[in-house]
């Protein structure tokens, strides 16, 4: 009997007991490797997009997003670690020289010699992890480079079933959140566990289980608000903002409240559904409707308010089960109602960043407390008092994985090996100098296709925008779709916030004259 034959079913009792008893002594690997860093040890690093392969679909190169995990091969300064990398098709050894060529404290060729590549050879818009667990020999080869599974674990982007069945297939746990518990990250679990935390946020109904339900629930929330002029309806489990749209009331005046009857406006707000404005471009309405009907949403209460900011908190829950908050960020937002996220400036502004860790952290403290590890981020709405009093600070939602200022923040902090200050929400370096950066996954343009990542870098040091010793400069990543997409992302390592975006804008500018 194969060795795949042996493996329990995906889902089934047996595997999740499995994934119970792996996951249970990751703390025990956690604490060995924390107290002697140069014990061998392995990092599987998986940085597959889990997501609806639909939803993939409509993302120019995702494959190439795989290239975004890229910082943890910074985890080669440990002089024992051995970092394999699977990704879905093979990666530019350029690309690699360039993230290796960041490193300091190691020499290159030491760090190569720890460093195992694998792909699956599939650029399809499907799951990294779905490709590998259809390829036993691939599945081999992974178990070959690990060597002792009792030293190592999984690096996830984010855990799905596809994850937990890998883990199993390699006996080896994710550094992550149990699957099982990702419900806690999607609109309707963010919601339960922000009123539990007390915080506040924008008036709303959770638990929508279809459209039906969402019709009176948006009836009922324009009834207590009346003067509400627009609400947003969000899918549970979507990411980046794609799962959102705008329902504009205005249009509907004849039937607001005090005009019209329960029965009128909610036969009135049935009618309107297919005018939502929809965050995701390609999708229609009524694939939208079918989408909420399949997993459910919310809907909420748009705030208004002019000086609007979207800033975010990144929380990471140790293997401990400890609590830290490792930075800020103000988002940078687009689409056509402003909900999609395209960079990030970090850290926050000052005036809210403290506030917004502290509510960050009661919300780890919770997610904790249900067994919830791993990296996750909480999105805030912070809108200022009109008459110059205190800002309100609403929470928006929670991402139970990494996300888009996941990979800007880690370069950072292995490019320097600095730290976040808590105390003041800053990032200093082993100097005491304090950087900030502005990141973003979303710079292109058609005339970007056909720049080789060679010439981009060539172009990038000519200039003297490369990273340098002084510790500023840019960093890319997504470089392997920059020819063939016209897309690519970086990170802009600055003393401020305002210097950083100067220099991006030289960025985009050296690229304007390739």
């Amino acid at each position: 009997m194969s060795r795949r034959e042996l493996q329990p079913p995906p889902g089934s009792e047996t595997e999740l007991l499995r994934f119970a008893t792996l996951q249970a002594g990751l703390s025990a690997r956690f604490v060995r490797f924390r107290s002697d860093r140069r014990r061998p040890y392995t990092a599987v690093v998986i940085p597959s997009q889990s997501f609806d392969p639909e939803e993939l679909a409509k993302i120019d190169g995702i494959a190439h997003y795989e290239e975004r995990s890229l910082f943890n091969l910074m985890l080669l300064r440990h002089p024992r670690l051995k970092v394999v990398f699977v990704t879905s098709k093979r990666l530019n050894p350029l690309i690699i020289d360039y993230y290796l060529h960041q490193m300091r404290g190691v020499p290159g060729e030491h760090a190569r010699a720890r460093l195992c590549l694998l792909d699956c050879d599939d650029a399809s818009a499907r799951p990294l992890t779905a490709k590998i667990l259809e390829r036993p020999r691939l599945l081999q080869r992974i178990r070959e480079a690990i060597g002792d599974p009792a030293l190592a674990h999984m690096v996830v982007f984010n855990s799905s079933p596809l994850e937990r069945t890998l883990a199993v297939q390699l006996g080896i746990p994710i550094n992550g959140c149990d699957p099982q518990l990702t419900s806690y990250g999607h609109k309707t679990g963010s919601r339960r566990i922000f009123a539990e935390a007390g915080l506040d946020m924008a008036p709303g109904r959770e638990g929508l289980s279809d459209r039906g339900e969402l019709v009176r629930a948006l009836g009922d929330l324009w009834e207590e608000h009346p003067e509400t002029a627009r609400m947003v309806v969000k899918l549970n489990d979507s990411f980046s903002g794609e799962g959102n749209a705008i329902l504009d009331l205005r249009p509907l005046a004849d039937v607001r409240p005090g005009g019209a009857s329960s029965a009128a406006r909610r036969d009135a707000l049935r009618g309107a559904l297919p005018s939502l404005r929809l965050e995701a471009e390609g999708l229609t309405h009524a694939a939208y409707l079918d989408k909420f009907d399949a997993m459910g949403g919310i809907c909420e209460v748009w705030l208004e308010g002019q000086g609007k900011a979207s800033p975010s908190a990144q929380v990471r829950i140790n293997p401990e089960r400890q609590v830290q908050v490792v930075s800020t960020h103000d988002q940078v937002l687009g689409g056509p109602g402003g909900q999609i996220f395209l960079g990030a400036r970090f850290p926050a502004e000052s005036r809210y960043r403290l506030a917004i860790q502290g509510q960050a952290r009661e919300v780890g403290r919770l997610l904790a407390e249900r067994g919830v590890i791993g990296r996750f981020g909480v999105d805030f709405l912070v809108i200022p008092d009109a008459n110059g009093g205190a800002d309100r600070i609403c929470a928006v939602e929670i991402n139970l994985r990494q996300g888009g200022t996941t990979h800007p923040f880690n370069t950072l902090k292995f490019l320097t090996d600095g730290r976040y200050d808590e105390e003041t929400g800053e990032f200093f370096t082993t100097q005491g100098r304090a950087r900030a950066y502005f990141a973003t996954d979303n710079l292109r343009a058609a005339h970007y296709r056909g720049i080789l990542p060679i010439d981009l870098i060539d172009q990038l040091v000519v200039d003297g925008l490369h990273f340098r010793s002084d510790e500023t400069g840019v960093v890319f990543h997504l470089l392997g779709a920059l020819s063939e997409f016209g897309k690519l992302g970086c990170t802009v390592i600055a003393p401020t916030v305002g210097e950083a975006e100067s220099r991006y804008r030289e960025v985009t500018d050296l690229l304007d004259r390739m």
